[in-house]
């Protein structure tokens, strides 16, 4: 699928901004195999006096921004040009649990795909007793890793009502988890911390969902989003494999990979300081559109 993504953030203050200095990360990423970045760009108003480019420990993109005069709106726009490529899941060749332990134990790697790096507790993610024992409860003495992570994405899903009202970014998983309501970081933090508590290696991912509207309605500009998936490390021969807990399905061609991390905070699409006092506010406008019609490149 070729899709062109444009992503808007606007901030608004009551009283002018003195200063501000954001690290970015918004831009597609480029995945051998997976995901194409073919053209990107990214816009800010006011003009920012200083801009740097760079990419984190995990090998996500960051662009960080200053801006230094007052300024009572801060205007960001991304546009991508991205390919990305359909992943057929093929056949269940995970391990059982006890197997995955051992392949664990045997990768000598710690670098940033490593599974060492998503097993423990993270700056947002604790390992919580009720939601390991609510991984535990669905396992089955005959589970692969695979069949279990699509058990316990179905579970995720149906257990948790979507609702965009119910929590914030600042939620921790465990208040979200009690609730049963929460958007689809909430969905992804449970899945992690639960596939966590049970030793299985996860992640956090941060991208673009692109939707359809219904049956002979016509797509609207601007209602797409950003979204957030899982990824578990599935054995050595498997490998990682990405789950949607909200929606109940492996990740596809539909969605569009920006970062991993081991929670929100390693993928927050905007993470920075601003000077000002009184209040502000925050619109997010994302537009993915497929391009048809297109010759392979």
């Amino acid at each position: 699928m070729l899709y062109d993504i444009r992503a808007e953030i606007t901030y608004s203050y009551a009283v002018p901004a003195h200063s501000t200095r954001q690290v970015l990360r918004l831009v597609p990423a480029d995945l051998d195999g997976r995901q194409r970045l073919i053209s990107w760009s990214l816009e800010s108003a006011p003009h920012p006096q200083e801009r740097d480019h760079g990419f984190d420990f995990f090998g996500n993109r960051t662009v960080l921004l200053r801006q230094n005069d007052p300024h009572s709106k801060l205007h960001l726009v991304m546009r991508a040009r991205v390919e990305r490529f359909s992943e057929p899941l093929g056949l269940d060749i995970s391990p059982p649990f006890d197997g995955l332990m051992r392949e664990i134990a045997s990768y000598r790697s710690i670098a940033p795909q490593s599974p060492h790096h998503f097993l423990g507790a993270s700056p947002r993610l604790a390992l919580e007793a009720p939601i390991t024992a609510y991984a535990r409860a669905l396992l089955r003495p005959t589970d692969t890793v695979l069949s279990y992570l699509k058990r316990l994405t179905a579970a995720v899903h149906a257990d948790m009502s979507f609702d965009a009202t119910a929590t914030s970014v600042e939620t921790p998983p465990l208040e979200a988890f009690e609730k049963r309501h929460g958007v689809c970081q909430d969905f992804s933090q449970i899945t992690i911390a639960a596939l966590r508590g049970l030793g299985i290696p996860a992640g956090y991912v941060s991208g673009y969902l692109r939707t359809l509207p219904p049956p002979g309605e016509k797509k609207l500009d601007g209602v797409d989003a950003m979204h957030a998936w899982v990824m578990a490390w599935c054995g050595l021969d498997m490998g990682w494999i990405a789950v949607d807990p909200t929606n109940n399905m492996v990740a596809g061609s539909d969605h569009v990979v920006v970062g991993v991390g081991r929670d929100y905070d390693d993928v927050s699409p905007v993470r920075g300081v601003s000077r000002f006092a009184g209040s502000h506010t925050t619109k997010q406008i994302v537009d993915v559109r497929q391009v048809r019609d297109h010759a392979p490149a």
